[in-house]
């Protein structure tokens, strides 16, 4: 075992590849705020608030669930990858450092910084008592977006939270086609999601609703932000991503529906933040 294997497993716990599903959102809100890049250490401060924020949520993630996903054929290595006492210091080490991280960026930020840990940890429990917990998911990286527009603007305004709206619905949205690979295990163990409550195909329906208005929000901020021609162009290429992720999810084939959650999803924050930056930065 080569001495990079630990970090590999650490990594492969927390899913650190899929921090490119929230990261794209905040990245874009940022320079939009900013009309441009803002200094250098602000970016800095910005990312690493992201990193410890969702390092801190997937562990409280993988914390509350430890015995579930054990029982889930899916996940069931998960617990081989870290073991419960790190994964604990994890997420204490990292809350706290996320907490540290706000008060270098401005005062809002910092006294919001327990509420934004707040909102993505509750997503772990919702499952035991809502078929809505797609949309808790949703909220927890919509707080994304918000998070970077207040660290530029120390301010609240409109654009900001019509994205985060945008994320919520797409979150809802491929999280549920995801959720139709646990139906069976769900339903076993008394889990809710909006899956089990309407069954997969009327699922996959409410999925492509989700994203419908998706697209909708993202040309309202699109609008609302003053963007221009380089951010439609990607608004475009980000409806054929969608509509093929959908593609994807009607064959039902778990494999394939795998590799489009990671792919299509990926691709549809690149695009969007491209879109973002080569507007306010070309």
């Amino acid at each position: 075992m080569t001495a990079l294997a630990p970090t590999a497993r650490f990594l492969q716990f927390i899913r650190f590849s899929h921090t490119v599903f929230a990261m794209p959102f905040a990245l874009g809100a940022m320079v939009v705020a900013a009309n441009g890049l803002p200094p250098l250490p602000l970016i800095v401060l910005i990312v690493v608030a992201m990193v410890f924020a969702r390092t801190a949520a997937m562990t409280f993630n993988r914390l509350t669930d430890w015995e579930l996903d054990q029982r889930n054929p899916r996940t069931s290595g998960r617990h081989r990858l870290l073991s419960r006492g790190a994964a604990i210091a994890t997420c204490a080490v990292s809350s706290a450092l996320f907490i540290a991280t706000t008060w270098f960026i401005n005062p809002l930020c910092f006294a919001l910084s327990p509420v934004a840990l707040g909102i993505v940890f509750f997503y772990s429990f919702t499952k035991r008592f809502t078929h809505a917990a797609q949309f808790f998911l949703g909220l927890a990286l919509a707080v994304a977006p918000v998070g970077a527009w207040l660290a530029v603007t120390g301010s609240f305004a409109a654009p900001p939270l019509i994205l985060a709206a945008a994320v919520f619905f797409w979150l809802a949205g491929f999280d549920t086609i995801y959720a139709t690979q646990d139906y069976e295990i769900d339903r076993r163990e008394g889990l809710k999601s909006m899956v089990v409550w309407l069954g997969i195909p009327a699922a996959l329906r409410a999925a492509q609703l989700f994203h419908a208005l998706t697209w909708l929000l993202l040309a309202a901020f699109g609008w609302s932000a003053g963007l221009g021609p380089a951010y439609f162009v990607a608004l475009a290429l980000i409806l054929g991503l969608l509509v093929y992720e959908h593609r994807v999810a009607r064959t039902l084939d778990v494999a394939a529906i795998n590799a489009a959650f990671f792919q299509s999803n990926a691709w549809i924050g690149v695009v969007f933040v491209a879109g973002t930056f080569l507007d306010r930065l070309a």
